[in-house]
């Protein structure tokens, strides 16, 4: 199965889930690991491993020759990116806004917009036992997260076509990089925080997984910390709460020190045993 655990909002304790998660689980069974949060990804810091590959990652984006175009100004009015302009005698390329659709070059008369590859991050993976993990990190000054995570995507499958849990630690919000991520998943996992906050931005990340027809639950992180509003709305939306972390200092320590919790904390241990026990009986239902 591919898990997908994800959040409304950053710093719910997203990462801290899917890092001790995996790494639990990895102590009886084989798991990956991919961290999708392309624009700033930690996982790997809470993680042993070693490297065992690491690519480059590139996307094709229109380059200029000015040597053979005519000034036609076709390629500006046929891309919906706004990414080409005619600006004089000369055409203005702007990659950041380019989706590398191929418009441009595939319909310029005098093919004077060749594509060529622009580097748009790393993929690297990392192997420690049962453990596998696989970091996807967005290079400075790249703009769009999405095509990194799809190729990320579409190297897990390449590289573990056999039956694997993978589970997805993916970018937090409800924005695009989040879509590419979940829209593909056998199930979620929304973790939330108990404050107004944390409400208000889960409720936008349940309406987001419903709209893509994803079955979903929710994990409450730093259970305790403000009110009962989360768990009153999962009641009325009949939403299943699969497990509650407590809000406690020592947990905080060892993520500020990058150690893995579980081995050390008991309550959190058990949490995670009911997430478990929860994606067993779900594998179950898929068989």
């Amino acid at each position: 199965m591919r898990i997908a655990i994800a959040s409304g909002k950053g710093g719910t304790g997203k990462t801290t889930l899917a890092v001790n998660l995996a790494h639990y689980i990895s102590q009886n069974r084989p798991v990956l690991l991919c961290d999708l949060d392309v624009e700033e990804p930690d996982s790997g810091l809470f993680l042993p491993g070693n490297l065992k590959e690491k690519r480059e990652i590139f996307r094709n984006v229109p380059s200029w020759e000015s040597k053979n175009c005519n000034l036609c100004g076709f390629c500006q009015e046929v891309c919906n990116f706004h990414s080409i302009i005619k600006l004089g005698n000369q055409i203005m390329v702007f990659p950041e806004l380019c989706h590398s659709c191929y418009a441009c070059s595939e319909l310029c008369p005098c093919e004077s917009l060749p594509m060529v590859p622009v580097k748009i991050g790393d993929i690297s993976l990392h192997k420690d036992g049962l453990f596998t993990f696989v970091e996807s990190r967005l290079e400075i000054g790249q703009e769009q997260a999405v095509p990194l995570i799809s190729r990320s995507l579409t190297y897990l499958e390449e590289q573990f076509p056999d039956p694997l849990l993978k589970i997805l630690d993916s970018p937090p919000g409800t924005s695009c990089p989040v879509i590419e991520t979940v829209k593909g998943s056998d199930f979620v996992i929304l973790v939330t925080e108990p404050t107004p906050f944390g409400l208000h931005d889960l409720k936008l990340a349940v309406e987001a997984v419903k709209n893509l027809g994803k079955a979903f639950a929710v994990v409450i992180n730093r259970n305790g910390l403000g009110n009962t509003g989360v768990e009153d709305y999962c009641i009325k939306e009949k939403i299943r709460i699969l497990a509650k972390i407590e809000n406690r200092r020592e947990i905080a320590e060892l993520y500020s020190r990058g150690e893995l919790i579980y081995p050390k904390i008991p309550q959190v241990r058990r949490e995670l045993d009911k997430v478990i026990l929860f994606l067993q009986d779900l594998a179950k239902e898929r068989l």
